[in-house]
C-alpha cells in the first residue's frame, strides 16, 4: 500500500516508515515540494483534517489518480497545570518554526516558573486520512508526567522531557523500541490501520 504522509517533520516521518514497515509512506514534499500549511484550527483533529485535505487536494489537482491515501497526523503534549499548554502549539511553542530545543526550553521554563519539577502530562495523537475523498479520524494517548529538564538523547520533540506511565525513565532514554509498543502516535495508528482495511475492503 503507498501513502502520501502528510508531514515535514523528520521525526514523525521516520516513525511512521518504522510504524508501517509493510507499505510504502512517502513524504508529501516528495512529491509537492515544500508547502506550508497554516495549522490554524482549534484542536489536533481540526489540524490534522487541514493538513491530510490540502495535500489531497493538491495531489488531485496534479492529476494523482482519487484513489490515492493521505494520512496527516497532529500531535502534541498537554500539561494541566500549564492551563493546558502547549497543547496544539506544542510544535511551535516557542514561536512559528522553533527547534525542538527551543520549544523544550519554554517549557522548562514556564515548569520552573511555577515551582513544577514533576507534573502529569499526556500527549494527544490524531491522525487523518483521505481516501477517495472521504475523511476518517482516529485518535490515541499516552499518560504520563513532564519533568522540568532534558534527560536522554533518543526520540524527538517533548521524548527528553516526558516520562510514561510504569516507567521511571523518559521517552528519550527509553529509545523507540519501548517507545513503539505503547506511544499515542502507535496506538492511533493501529486505529487507522484498522480505518484503512475496512474502507480498501470495501471497495
Amino acid at each position: 500500500m503507498k501513502v502520501v504522509l502528510a508531514s515535514a517533520n523528520k521525526g514523525k516521518i521516520a516513525e511512521f516508515e518504522k510504524l508501517m514497515p509493510n507499505d510504502e509512506v512517502i513524504a508529501f514534499s516528495e512529491i509537492l515540494g515544500k508547502i506550508e500549511i497554516d495549522e490554524d484550527q482549534d484542536s489536533f483533529k481540526g489540524n490534522a483534517i487541514k493538513k491530510a485535505r490540502t495535500i489531497y487536494d493538491l495531489l488531485i489537482e496534479k492529476g494523482f489518480d482519487k484513489n490515492v491515501i493521505v494520512i496527516s497526523d497532529d500531535s502534541g503534549i498537554t500539561v494541566p497545570a500549564l492551563n493546558n499548554e502547549p497543547g496544539i502549539y506544542s510544535a511551535r511553542y516557542a514561536g512559528l518554526n522553533a527547534s525542538d530545543k527551543e520549544n523544550n526550553a519554554k517549557l522548562i521554563e514556564n515548569l520552573n516558573k511555577q515551582n513544577i519539577k514533576k507534573t502529569p502530562a499526556f500527549y494527544t495523537a490524531c491522525i487523518a486520512i483521505i481516501y477517495k475523498n472521504e475523511t476518517y479520524t482516529v485518535h490515541g494517548w499516552m499518560h504520563g508526567n513532564v519533568i522540568n529538564k532534558e534527560l536522554g538523547e533518543g526520540g524527538f520533540g517533548y521524548d527528553p522531557m516526558f516520562i510514561p506511565t510504569g516507567f521511571n525513565e523518559t521517552l528519550a532514554e527509553l529509545g523507540y523500541e519501548a517507545k513503539k509498543d505503547f506511544s499515542h502516535r502507535t496506538k492511533a495508528l493501529n486505529l487507522a490501520k484498522k480505518v484503512l482495511d475496512v474502507i480498501l475492503w470495501k471497495i
